[in-house]
């Protein structure tokens, strides 16, 4: 399926059925959630509480290129030295393909030799979340949107100083923005 590895389905995408009567309207909006916002240029502009960014399947097939979807919907990952800002070394943002939250500065970015877009931290860690990953029989941190869920890589601890992390990120998870000036 494009290159990808195995999928693994509802992994992060909530999976779990909710049954609705026909014509019932759901009680519930969606949870609000806190991220870090920020500008064009990349000036941190405080803390912004947001609606939480639930979709179904069907909507983000529509909103999705396949690719994206598998990754970033089913916690698939991309082949190495295959994404489109593996090599990128352009000054910018690198945004959540599914809502445009702000997840990473190019200023952070470093080539870690994985084939993957590495960063050695987010641009605010509210903006992402770390969840267990106990799948293929070993033990990761995965990485996802705090807004939307969607999946984006996993954290490692062999990145460089100052954190000695390493975020490896799937290019089809990520929408990378320019940064504007000042």
């Amino acid at each position: 399926m494009n290159g990808l590895s195995s999928t693994r389905r509802g992994f992060l995408s909530g999976a779990a059925a909710l049954a609705v009567a026909p014509g019932a309207a759901l009680a519930a909006a969606p949870a609000a959630v806190a991220i870090e916002n920020f500008s064009a240029a990349g000036k941190d502009l405080g803390t912004i509480k947001l609606p939480k960014v639930v979709k179904s399947e069907a909507e983000w097939k529509k909103q999705l290129k396949p690719l994206e979807f598998e990754v970033a919907r089913h916690a698939d990952t991309e082949r190495p030295f295959t994404g489109a800002y593996a090599q990128t070394h352009n000054d910018g943002l690198y945004r959540c393909i599914c809502c445009g939250t702000a997840l990473f500065d190019s200023k952070t970015k470093f080539d870690s030799g994985t084939g993957w877009p590495s960063f050695f931290q987010p641009i605010a860690k509210k903006n992402v979340t770390e969840i267990k990953d106990t799948t293929f029989m070993m033990e990761r941190i995965a990485v996802a949107c705090a807004r939307c869920d969607a999946h984006l890589g996993h954290v490692f601890d062999d990145g460089p100083k100052p954190t000695g992390l390493r975020y490896c990120m799937n290019s089809a998870s990520l929408s990378f923005v320019p940064r504007a000036k000042a």
